[in-house]
């Protein structure tokens, strides 16, 4: 599982966001392997993201890839932190 750390109206949140579903659909890997997560709901969160934000998190592992990246950073970042490709339902 893949989670992404935001917060709304963060327009570089927004784009992280689409980069990972374009990716995802390049690829073949279901929508609902992202998890999205509000920091804004949790003060822990906020106070450890919210200079950072937008953050991937592989589960998995524990690693974290930080903005800005691009399609190329979210390939090797998934192929380096143990991600499971789940397949989309056809």
């Amino acid at each position: 599982m893949l989670t992404i750390y935001y917060t709304a109206a963060c327009h570089l949140c927004e784009e992280a966001d689409a980069l990972v579903i374009a990716y995802f659909a390049a690829n073949g890997i279901a929508p609902d392997s992202l998890t999205r997560v509000e920091i804004a709901d949790d003060v822990d969160l906020l106070q450890r993201y919210g200079v950072l934000i937008p953050v991937l998190k592989a589960e998995a592992t524990g690693q974290e890839l930080n903005w800005p990246f691009g399609l190329d950073d979210i390939e090797h970042f998934l192929a380096n932190s143990d991600f499971s490709i789940p397949p989309k339902n056809v």
